[in-house]
């Protein structure tokens, strides 16, 4: 009994981890909150990847980075990491998959929006003011993306909570089902 127990909990953790890597993003926690920047690079000491790294850690840039409410994400020899800690390597996988990136070798960088869509892709190397003027042309559009993902209200909420003489009650009981007679 022990051993078909095991067995079955090995099997839902496998099962389990497989069908959340398929549709688990780590970009979709970031939806409507953050503006994730991901850079794709072959190696550590790949050049556009250095470059950027070294104008993001400018204490300067490193301040406009956060003020545009954007976060990190690198992915640099198939290891990737969310601000500088490490995901998973179905996470990783995940957040592969849900860029629809073609193959290629060179570096990627791209910018997703609070909206979950991407905003610019480019396969070089690029200068941190691009991607941050990139950012000031979208707030417009984006804050009303914010807005109604953050206080979503319907037109009937306001008129229940304002009208007199409605009863708030219990709500009613569900009905019973009916008996299946005897055969």
């Amino acid at each position: 009994m022990l051993i078909r127990s095991l067995t079955l909990a090995t099997l839902l953790a496998i099962a389990g981890t497989s069908f959340a890597a398929d549709g688990d993003s780590p970009l979709d926690m970031d939806k409507g909150r953050a503006r994730p920047l991901i850079v794709i690079a072959p190696s550590t000491v790949d050049p556009a990847w250095v470059s950027l790294k070294k104008s993001l850690d400018e204490p300067a840039n490193r301040k406009g980075f956060t003020d545009r409410n954007m976060v990190l994400y690198t992915v640099l020899n198939l290891m990737g990491q969310r601000d500088g800690k490490d995901l998973g390597p179905q996470d990783t996988a995940a957040l592969i998959r849900s860029l629809k990136l073609g193959a290629g070798a060179k570096t990627k960088v791209i910018l997703v929006g609070k909206d979950g869509e991407k905003k610019l892709e480019q396969s070089d190397a690029i200068k941190l003011e691009e991607i941050f003027s990139a950012v000031d042309q979208l707030p417009a559009a984006e804050k009303e993306f914010t807005a109604t993902v953050a206080a979503p209200v319907t037109e009937a909420e306001p008129a229940a909570k304002g009208a007199k003489g409605t009863k708030s009650g219990k709500p009613a009981k569900p009905a019973k089902p009916p008996e299946m007679p005897d055969d």
